[in-house]
């Protein structure tokens, strides 16, 4: 999906594009939102309804595009109200939400194609926005997961993505995780999420600790970001696969070829 010169000029990653994204993320103090640990579960009863309504009225529902046609998602895509409206008409925070980043889709893919690695396993999606990396996990077999993002509206989105693919919605945390007491976890994933330097060095502080305390694994998905490919992390990871973008993605991420899946390895 083309995102349009307005999000260009704001958005925390390399996208073509205007509209409703507009504003950069402040990774120096990720705000905490207000509806806290929300461990939703069920068909969607916790949705505000007039929520509900506008997200199905300003999203679209595709499969198309992506590494993981198997999957369909609630996205902004061109045929979008606000895919083409001035960003500052949005009502809500921005919708980071609405895109399906390159690293998520790498990641998604290799979980998809390799169930073996969540099947029976503790699943935690750091940044999960629309959901997908998180939903795959669970097509995969993943005993528990939680999807985590800062952003409540990408919470409600999540369950409805999970419905979409005839999913029982699994808790969604809206905390900064990075301020948290830590949990276990068999596996942590994340995506498009070292786009600033001082969130990249919070994420690698933050992925020592879980290995260390938990010896958990670490699978991250990136397309070769500046601040991932330059970052000191780069010393301790594992390229696992590297997969090919199709075109669309290509297109709407400023000619981005390829999303490799890393594993970390402190």
């Amino acid at each position: 999906m083309a995102l349009s010169p307005g999000w260009r000029a704001f958005a925390p990653f390399p996208v073509n594009g205007r509209g409703a994204l507009r504003k950069a993320v402040r990774s120096s103090g990720l705000p905490l939102f207000p509806w806290g640990h929300c461990p939703w579960r069920g068909t969607g009863s916790f949705l505000d309804p007039e929520m509900k309504a506008f997200l199905e009225e300003n999203t679209e529902v595709t499969s198309s595009g992506s590494l993981t046609p198997e999957i369909q998602l609630r996205l902004l895509t061109p045929r979008c109200k606000f895919w083409w409206e001035r960003a500052d008409l949005w009502p809500h925070s921005d919708p980071y939400w609405a895109i399906y980043w390159p690293g998520g889709q790498a990641l998604s893919r290799y979980l998809l194609d390799n169930p073996g690695v969540v099947r029976g396993k503790s699943v935690l999606d750091v940044g999960s926005g629309c959901g997908a990396t998180a939903i795959a996990a669970k097509m995969s077999g993943a005993l528990r997961i939680l999807a985590n993002d800062i952003d409540p509206i990408a919470g409600m989105a999540i369950t409805l993505n999970c419905e979409l693919n005839r999913l029982n919605p699994f808790p969604i945390l809206t905390k900064n995780i990075l301020d948290l007491k830590q949990d276990k976890w068999d596996l942590v994933v994340l995506g498009d999420m070292f786009y600033d330097e001082d969130l990249a060095d919070s994420l690698h502080q933050w992925l020592k600790n879980c290995f260390r305390a938990q010896r958990t694994r670490v699978l991250i998905g990136d397309p070769g970001r500046p601040q991932f490919s330059g970052h000191g992390i780069q010393h301790r990871l594992h390229k696992v696969v590297e997969y090919p973008l199709p075109e669309p993605t290509r297109l709407e991420n400023n000619g981005l070829t390829t999303s490799t899946v890393w594993e970390f390895q402190p």
